[in-house]
């Protein structure tokens, strides 16, 4: 005789986690491979697994001109978790927008500020050119 075990868990959260924690949940339900996850820009959808962010998946979408094989060779993962993360991208476009939007609107120096280590990498020609520029100003 199999013994079914149940727990009943009452808990007090404040609205915004609770309401966050039930929309997340079902958005994971409804979305194969999506994860949510803090970052530096705040809380975003993630491929599970993996340290890209929706958005970024779909700027590669893009770059790769919408070749779902292509960016699945270029990650070296399945197809599927590519086509998730343009399913949830469609789904909550407003979103995927904004966050894509953000990132073009970043500087190095607001970048900084999020992230305190950061720091300046490139070849010496990208540091030459940037130097002229900022000689020329």
């Amino acid at each position: 005789m199999g013994t079914s075990r149940s727990i009943v868990i009452s808990m007090r959260l404040p609205a915004e986690s609770g309401a966050r924690l039930v929309e997340e949940g079902l958005r994971r339900l409804e979305f194969a491979f999506v994860d949510f996850r803090d970052s530096a820009a705040g809380r975003q959808a993630y491929i599970q697994g993996s340290t890209l962010a929706v958005w970024e998946v779909v700027q590669l979408v893009r770059a790769y001109k919408g070749d779902i094989a292509a960016v699945a060779k270029h990650l070296q993962w399945p197809e599927a978790r590519i086509q998730a993360a343009v399913n949830y991208a469609e789904a909550f476009s407003e979103e995927t927008e904004q966050a894509i939007s953000e990132n073009a609107a970043t500087n190095f120096d607001a970048l900084k500020r999020m992230l305190p280590g950061a720091t300046r990498v490139g070849s010496r020609r990208v540091r030459k050119a940037r130097d002229a520029q900022a000689s020329a100003r």
